[in-house]
């Protein structure tokens, strides 16, 4: 049975011839002597409960504020990669429409040079077929021509020719 305050302070000794009977006061101090020393070993024994406890508590508080830096560091790394990420895209973007913008250029120039190329071949073209279809002309007038039929109306002995007479015929032609 444990002593409590109450039981301390209730307690009365029987007096004896001289005074308090003396084994029975040391009976009692040895009672509080071993409640007192359960009571220093099992408030010791939680005191080391409590330290350790509270290592522990530090621990993983050490742990939590580690891992909030981390979630922090991982967020601005984020944040850093994202805007270095709209950055890149931006300048890719630029350079895509200045590409864009080049090629179009010089698709619209090379369309105009082959556009005046068409033009110059055409009026090439009409110029050949002017000429081609004068020559043309020319000759059909050259057959129709009467020298045809005056050229067939010609006898003419190849061992009488004299050097005279091819003149003559070359003459008519």
């Amino acid at each position: 049975m444990t002593l409590t305050p109450l039981d301390i302070h209730n307690k009365e000794f029987s007096k004896g011839f001289r005074g308090y009977d003396e084994d029975e006061v040391n009976e009692f101090l040895d009672q509080i002597i071993k409640d007192y020393e359960q009571i220093i070993r099992e408030k010791k024994e939680l005191e080391e409960k409590l330290n350790a406890q509270t290592e522990r508590l530090g621990h993983f508080t050490n742990i939590e504020e580690t891992l909030n830096k981390s979630i922090v560091v991982a967020q601005e790394a984020a944040e850093d990669v994202k805007g270095n990420a709209q950055k890149e895209a931006k300048i890719i973007l630029k350079e895509a429409e200045k590409n864009a913008d080049r090629i179009v250029n010089e698709s619209l120039s090379k369309a105009r040079k082959i556009a005046l190329e068409i033009e110059e071949l055409k009026k090439q073209a009409k110029v050949f077929r002017t000429r081609l279809k004068m020559l043309i002309e020319a000759q059909l007038d050259l057959l129709k021509s009467d020298d045809w039929d005056h050229l067939m109306e010609f006898d003419i002995d190849a061992t009488d020719l004299k050097v005279a007479d091819l003149k003559v015929l070359e003459e008519d032609l």
